[in-house]
């Protein structure tokens, strides 16, 4: 993909075609590489955070309901694994953007078909990582001190 092409794609807000490769794809693809990497690195940081809020709570002899606050932190782990594994990025979805060049470049999809598509994507997403979260919370609290 040349600079100029993307500018091109860019100008009309919603790429046509082929005008960005295989790469927007409604509902199914709305992240480059540096974007997907942003995500995964969500997902890491979840991850740590998780397992540290969990070994406190358990260190400090907290009530089991207390564990429950981990749900958030492995909520915000599982969105960022989803959405780099999905290549999709729920938020954009949701603002009806896009982004496969640098950090901070973005195009509009002005699309009403394509931008319905992808704020049913990010819907998914929030819902299976808020379950994600949830499960992992219960498994938390199931666990004997």
């Amino acid at each position: 993909m040349t600079r100029s092409s993307f500018a091109a794609a860019r100008r009309s807000r919603t790429p046509p075609g082929d005008a960005l490769g295989p790469q927007y794809q409604p509902g199914t693809c709305n992240i480059g590489q540096a974007e997907i990497a942003r995500r995964r690195q969500a997902g890491h940081v979840g991850v740590v955070v998780t397992v540290l809020v969990f070994g406190a709570l358990m260190a400090l002899g907290s009530p089991p309901l207390l564990r429950l606050v981990v749900a958030l932190p492995a909520a915000v782990a599982a969105s960022g694994y989803l959405q780099a594994w999905l290549k999709f990025c729920a938020a954009f979805g949701s603002r009806g953007i896009f982004n496969f060049g640098a950090l901070g470049q973005i195009g509009q999809v002005v699309d009403a078909d394509s931008r319905r598509r992808d704020r049913w994507r990010a819907n998914q997403i929030g819902l299976a990582s808020l379950a994600t979260g949830l499960a992992i919370a219960i498994a938390a609290v199931l666990v004997p001190r």
